[in-house]
This record gives structure tokens, C-alpha cells and sequence, in this order.
């Protein structure tokens, strides 16, 4: 999936209290405590549950390093491959946390920040990839620098949820990148692979099946609101 480098592409109620009635508003108060108190235990349980529920999903997950993609439309956990392609997992990682230094395209200046934090995906085909990383949101946006490709035999576009990279050509790697809805064999040794979808893939569907105009850009934005890396 290359990049595209032209313009195609959120009662209270009050009661009067006398002599007779101070009984009967102490008595309903113990009774609306009592009901607060119950409330508050079945929602700390439920709590507890939800967190359980998230700790046996994160348990259920191979040891390695991770990425929780949140959009607007849901969430996206891919597992990297840092070991087979380190490099591009670490530009990858170190973009998402804000370690890496990159050029804003707007200011021109060196900066460092979350990068991926409100970028939209400003390229989505049915059937094919979801692509997103362009500061700019046209798909000619990037960090400010290129790397080179980085390729290993066992990771192809074999799948539906494969995490490569977008470039305009060989060695021109930045912050781009695409999420498959179908094996791309075409693709391979031109994208560098580097992870895959382990859950949300419904919400990978979801977002290449939206809207979009003449340029495959969707006519509503789908943002990705952050990336959280985590292991295992």
C-alpha cells in the first residue's frame, strides 16, 4: 500500500418534615442508605469483574510485546514481531510513546509527543487495508525522515490483520502504516511487516466499511485517539 502522493488517492426531591413525618424521613433515609450502600457493593463487584474479565483477556495473550490501538469506532490490540523486525517495531513504539523526536509538518520544527495520538485514518478499501499515521491526513504526511525496509521470510501478507508498513517506494519508511482485510501476497518484500491484529479485527471491518469519497477518505473521521504499548 503505498502512500498516496496526489490529490487522487457526551428530583432532587424536597419534602416539607413535621413532627409526625420525622419517623417516617428517618426510616425511608436508612432504607435509601441501605439501597446506596447495596448499589455501591454490586457496583464495586461488577467492577472487580470487568477487571478480572480485562486481567484473563491479558493473560490469555502469548508473551510479547503489544499495541492497544483506540479509535473512535473501537479498540485494536496487535501483537509486533520486535524480534524478527526490530527496527521498524522501535520506530513504531518509540513514535507511539513520544521517545523518538520527529519533524511537525506544520511548524517545521523538531518536536517530541505521542505521534499517533489524533491521527485519522485518511485511507480505507473494503476488502483490502485501512491505512493510517499521516499527521496531515491527506497521505503525504510523515515524520520528518525515512528508514530503510526491513524484511523476514516467515512474516508475509498471508491474512486478514497483518500491520505493515506504507512507503512511496524502497527504503521510504516513516510513521505510515496499514491494516489488511485480506491476504496481499502482492505486497510482499515491498511493505514491511511488523504485527498483527490479535483482537478487534470486527472493528478493522468496521472501519473499511464506512463512508468515504472519490480518494478512498472516509466522509467521517475515524480518529486513532492513542496507541498504548504493553508486554506480556
Amino acid at each position: 500500500m503505498e502512500e498516496n502522493n496526489s490529490t487522487k488517492s457526551t428530583e432532587k426531591t424536597s419534602s416539607e418534615l413535621t413532627e409526625d413525618s420525622i419517623l417516617e424521613e428517618s426510616t425511608k433515609s436508612d432504607e435509601i442508605e441501605s439501597i446506596s450502600e447495596t448499589k455501591e457493593e454490586v457496583k464495586k463487584e461488577d467492577s472487580e469483574e470487568v477487571s478480572e474479565a480485562k486481567e484473563e483477556k491479558k493473560l490469555d495473550l502469548p508473551k510479547g510485546t503489544y499495541a492497544r490501538i483506540k479509535t473512535n469506532m473501537g479498540e485494536i490490540v496487535c501483537k509486533l514481531f520486535k524480534d524478527e523486525v526490530p527496527n521498524t517495531v522501535a520506530n513504531f513504539i518509540e513514535l507511539a510513546t513520544g521517545e523518538k523526536e520527529y519533524t511537525d509538518p506544520k511548524t517545521k520544527e523538531q518536536t517530541k509527543g505521542k505521534f499517533y495520538d489524533g491521527i485519522i485514518f485518511h485511507r480505507v478499501i473494503p476488502g483490502f487495508m485501512i491505512q493510517t499515521g499521516d499527521p496531515l491526513g491527506v497521505g503525504v504526511g510523515g515524520p520528518g525522515y525515512k528508514f530503510e525496509d526491513e524484511f523476514h521470510p516467515d512474516l508475509k501478507h498471508s491474512k486478514p490483520g497483518i500491520l505493515s508498513m506504507a512507503n512511496s517506494g524502497p527504503n521510504t519508511n516513516g510513521s505510515q502504516f496499514f491494516i489488511t482485510h485480506e491476504a496481499t501476497p502482492h505486497l510482499n518484500n515491498r511493505h514491511s511487516v511488523f504485527g498483527e491484529v490479535v483482537d478487534g479485527m470486527d472493528v478493522v471491518n468496521e472501519i473499511g466499511d464506512v463512508d468515504r469519497d472519490r480518494r478512498d477518505k472516509p466522509t467521517e473521521d475515524v480518529v486513532m485517539e492513542s496507541v498504548e504499548i504493553f508486554e506480556v
